[in-house]
Protein backbone atom coordinates (compact mmCIF):
# COMPACT_ATOMS: atom_id res chain seq x y z
CA UNK A 1 0.00 0.00 0.00
CA UNK A 2 1.39 3.65 -0.59
CA UNK A 3 -0.11 6.72 0.85
CA UNK A 4 -2.38 8.97 -1.76
CA UNK A 5 -3.04 12.75 -1.20
CA UNK A 6 -6.02 14.08 1.38
CA UNK A 7 -5.66 9.88 2.37
CA UNK A 8 -4.29 8.53 5.81
CA UNK A 9 -1.14 7.40 6.22
CA UNK A 10 -0.74 3.78 7.54
CA UNK A 11 0.99 3.83 10.73
CA UNK A 12 4.23 2.68 10.86
CA UNK A 13 7.37 2.38 13.45
CA UNK A 14 11.11 2.31 12.93
CA UNK A 15 14.34 2.62 15.07
CA UNK A 16 15.21 6.33 15.11
CA UNK A 17 17.83 8.57 16.57
CA UNK A 18 17.01 9.41 20.25
CA UNK A 19 14.44 6.22 19.81
CA UNK A 20 12.25 4.31 17.80
CA UNK A 21 9.67 6.38 15.98
CA UNK A 22 5.81 5.31 15.47
CA UNK A 23 3.69 7.57 13.50
CA UNK A 24 0.90 7.31 15.70
CA UNK A 25 2.55 9.10 18.51
CA UNK A 26 3.24 12.41 16.64
CA UNK A 27 -0.66 13.15 15.43
CA UNK A 28 -1.77 16.39 17.26
CA UNK A 29 1.41 17.96 15.45
CA UNK A 30 2.23 18.55 11.49
CA UNK A 31 5.00 16.58 10.22
CA UNK A 32 7.53 17.07 7.48
CA UNK A 33 9.41 13.48 6.51
CA UNK A 34 11.78 14.01 3.95
CA UNK A 35 13.57 10.90 1.97
CA UNK A 36 17.18 11.68 1.47
CA UNK A 37 20.09 9.06 -0.48
CA UNK A 38 22.33 8.61 2.00
CA UNK A 39 24.21 10.11 5.21
CA UNK A 40 27.25 12.13 4.68
CA UNK A 41 27.00 12.98 0.96
CA UNK A 42 27.05 16.62 -0.24
CA UNK A 43 23.30 16.69 -1.20
CA UNK A 44 22.42 15.23 1.28
CA UNK A 45 24.24 17.06 3.74
CA UNK A 46 23.08 20.35 2.38
CA UNK A 47 19.69 19.45 2.85
CA UNK A 48 19.96 18.06 6.37
CA UNK A 49 21.93 21.63 6.85
CA UNK A 50 19.07 23.63 5.85
CA UNK A 51 16.38 21.96 7.45
CA UNK A 52 18.03 22.35 10.62
CA UNK A 53 19.14 26.61 10.08
CA UNK A 54 15.46 27.06 9.74
CA UNK A 55 14.44 24.45 12.50
CA UNK A 56 13.04 27.19 14.70
CA UNK A 57 11.28 28.64 12.05
CA UNK A 58 9.39 25.17 11.63
CA UNK A 59 9.13 24.51 15.38
CA UNK A 60 7.26 28.13 16.08
CA UNK A 61 5.02 26.97 13.27
CA UNK A 62 4.13 23.98 15.69
CA UNK A 63 5.66 21.39 13.03
CA UNK A 64 8.08 18.52 13.62
CA UNK A 65 10.75 17.63 11.22
CA UNK A 66 11.97 13.85 10.48
CA UNK A 67 14.63 12.57 7.89
CA UNK A 68 14.64 9.20 6.59
CA UNK A 69 17.17 6.89 4.74
CA UNK A 70 18.06 3.70 4.37
CA UNK A 71 21.41 4.53 6.58
CA UNK A 72 22.13 2.20 9.40
CA UNK A 73 21.58 3.78 13.32
CA UNK A 74 24.81 4.31 13.65
CA UNK A 75 25.62 6.38 10.29
CA UNK A 76 22.39 8.52 11.54
CA UNK A 77 23.83 8.60 15.08
CA UNK A 78 27.00 10.35 13.75
CA UNK A 79 25.47 12.24 10.92
CA UNK A 80 23.41 13.78 13.31
CA UNK A 81 25.79 14.81 15.56
CA UNK A 82 28.30 15.83 13.31
CA UNK A 83 26.08 18.50 12.01
CA UNK A 84 24.36 19.19 14.98
CA UNK A 85 20.57 18.53 14.22
CA UNK A 86 17.94 19.23 16.39
CA UNK A 87 15.22 16.85 14.85
CA UNK A 88 15.57 12.87 14.61
CA UNK A 89 16.70 10.65 12.07
CA UNK A 90 14.75 7.69 10.76
CA UNK A 91 16.99 4.37 9.93
CA UNK A 92 14.63 2.43 7.50
CA UNK A 93 17.22 -0.15 6.13
CA UNK A 94 14.81 -2.38 5.25
CA UNK A 95 13.08 -0.12 3.20
CA UNK A 96 9.63 -0.62 4.73
CA UNK A 97 8.33 3.30 4.90
CA UNK A 98 10.00 3.64 1.71
CA UNK A 99 8.20 1.59 -0.16
CA UNK A 100 4.67 3.21 1.89
CA UNK A 101 5.98 6.56 0.16
CA UNK A 102 6.97 4.76 -2.80
CA UNK A 103 10.37 6.54 -3.11
CA UNK A 104 12.60 3.88 -4.44
CA UNK A 105 13.91 4.28 -7.74
CA UNK A 106 16.29 3.85 -10.56
CA UNK A 107 18.34 6.41 -10.92
CA UNK A 108 22.01 7.17 -12.94
CA UNK A 109 24.91 7.93 -10.77
CA UNK A 110 28.26 7.63 -12.47
CA UNK A 111 26.66 6.31 -15.71
CA UNK A 112 24.97 3.15 -13.92
CA UNK A 113 21.80 2.16 -12.99
CA UNK A 114 21.48 2.10 -9.41
CA UNK A 115 17.87 1.26 -6.52
CA UNK A 116 17.93 4.23 -4.43
CA UNK A 117 16.07 6.62 -2.51
CA UNK A 118 14.48 9.99 -4.89
CA UNK A 119 14.60 12.74 -2.77
CA UNK A 120 11.03 13.35 -1.63
CA UNK A 121 9.45 15.21 1.26
CA UNK A 122 6.08 14.65 2.63
CA UNK A 123 3.81 17.02 5.04
CA UNK A 124 1.27 15.47 7.04
CA UNK A 125 -1.12 17.23 8.97
CA UNK A 126 -2.34 16.61 12.76
CA UNK A 127 -4.38 13.68 11.82
CA UNK A 128 -1.77 12.30 10.28
CA UNK A 129 -3.19 12.83 6.18
CA UNK A 130 -1.20 13.42 3.60
CA UNK A 131 -1.28 17.01 2.57
CA UNK A 132 1.66 18.38 0.35
CA UNK A 133 4.15 15.50 -1.43
CA UNK A 134 7.13 16.84 -3.47
CA UNK A 135 9.24 14.16 -5.78
CA UNK A 136 12.79 14.32 -7.25
CA UNK A 137 12.95 17.57 -5.47
CA UNK A 138 16.25 19.73 -5.65
CA UNK A 139 18.11 20.79 -2.79
CA UNK A 140 18.45 24.98 -3.34
CA UNK A 141 15.49 26.58 -2.00
CA UNK A 142 13.37 23.31 -0.85
CA UNK A 143 13.69 24.18 3.00
CA UNK A 144 12.18 27.59 2.59
CA UNK A 145 9.19 25.85 0.32
CA UNK A 146 8.97 23.38 2.51
CA UNK A 147 8.51 25.90 5.36
CA UNK A 148 5.82 28.33 3.19
CA UNK A 149 3.99 25.33 2.58
CA UNK A 150 3.43 24.41 6.73
CA UNK A 151 3.31 28.26 7.37
CA UNK A 152 -0.30 27.80 5.21
CA UNK A 153 -1.45 25.25 6.67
Amino acid sequence: MTVSLNKAVPDFQAPATGGDFRLADHRGKTLVLYFYPKDNTPGCTTEAMNFRDQYDAFEAAGVAVFGLSRDSMKSHENFKAKLELPFELISDADEAICNIFDVIKMKKMYGKEVRGIERSTFILDAKGVLRHEMRGIKVPNHVDEVLEIVKGM
